[in-house]
């Protein structure tokens, strides 16, 4: 009987900042074997040769990023995490995310969507989480990191619009009261996205409770 063949997918987790993209990315990771792509991994690479915003580091960040969706598209790994703060109501920004999925949608693969909501309060907690000031170098300035994050939120709309959240690849999850195992595991569920073996053999969450309660979202 020949092997199953691999059909890799893309998942972009969007939200807010410290919606806990990443920690639920690394959950998700966690029971599916996907890789995980945050968005940090690039601007962190980037930054010490040039600065935020200048046009030779967004050209670097696309292209480490372009680059790496594209060989995970063409590979027989499960597929990619990809996390992103969209600016729904920025000009351009629906024209970037589409050029990522680009890769996965030439072949025909899976993308979806989960959005992840958290209220601000919470977000502003998950900002000065240990995991997250260990993966986030900037983030480590943390009088100017609780005032970045307030102010997107006063200049952009990070909630998608109905049009978005109608979408059939379209998951909506407010994860406020949830730890990140408990959040991976409706995304996991909701879009039945396969189980690693050891996943499936440890059960859904192949963790202790008590650890899970323990584990912040970033």
């Amino acid at each position: 009987m020949p092997p199953c063949l691999v059909r890799p997918s893309l998942l972009f987790l969007v939200g807010p900042a410290a919606a806990g993209k990443m920690t639920v990315g690394m959950e998700v990771c966690r029971l599916t074997g996907m890789r995980l792509l945050h968005n940090h991994m690039t601007i962190d690479l980037v930054q010490p040769f040039f600065h935020f915003g200048t046009p030779a580091f967004y050209r670097l960040v696309e292209h480490f990023r372009t680059a790496i969706v594209e060989e995970v598209a063409s590979s027989d790994l499960p597929g990619i995490v990809f996390t992103y703060v969209w600016a729904f109501d920025e000009p351009g920004e629906a024209e970037i995310v589409q050029g990522y999925a680009r890769p996965f949608a030439s072949r025909g693969l899976p993308i979806r969507f989960v959005e992840l909501q958290a209220d601000q309060s919470e977000r502003l907690r998950r900002n000065r989480t240990a995991l997250r000031l260990e993966h986030k170098r900037p983030k480590r300035d943390l009088e100017w990191s609780d005032a970045d994050l307030l102010q997107m939120d006063r200049d952009y709309q990070l909630s998608a619009p109905p049009a978005l959240r109608e979408r059939p690849n379209w998951l909506l999850v407010d994860n406020t009261h949830l730890t990140a195992e408990q959040a991976a595991q409706r995304i996991v569920e909701h879009l039945e996205l396969p189980l690693t073996p050891r996943a499936r053999e440890q059960g859904a969450t192949g963790r202790g409770r008590s650890e899970t309660r323990l584990r912040p979202q970033c």
